[in-house]
């Protein structure tokens, strides 16, 4: 279901991806050691979805679906409300900090 179209989202994943590769990050990864797919739709769940991986196992986000089996989790959300999620959240050093706090 993924697609080319551009999201909000997609600049938070980009700082998440920049985040984890940072001394937090990888004390983050360290701790969490799971992996999440992530599915962002631009206005209605299961259509048109980005589908995301955040493995917190190597530290990495890609786009695209898990391939290294099952993830250990899957969201949804839609753009705007993933967006306000992490936005809400500025007090934390990234909205990946809220999605597994």
């Amino acid at each position: 279901m993924s697609t080319n179209q551009e999201l909000k989202s997609d600049v938070l994943m980009e700082q998440m991806k920049q985040h984890l590769s940072s001394d937090a990050g990888k004390q983050l990864v360290k701790k969490i050691n799971l992996v999440y797919q992530i599915n962002i739709a631009p206005k209605k769940l299961g259509f048109n979805e980005v589908v995301y991986t955040v493995d917190l196992k190597k530290g990495e986000v890609t786009k695209g679906p898990y391939e290294g089996g099952k993830p250990d989790a899957t969201f949804s959300f839609k753009d705007d409300d993933f967006v306000k999620g992490c936005n809400e959240n500025q007090g934390k050093s990234e909205c990946s900090t809220e999605i597994h706090s």
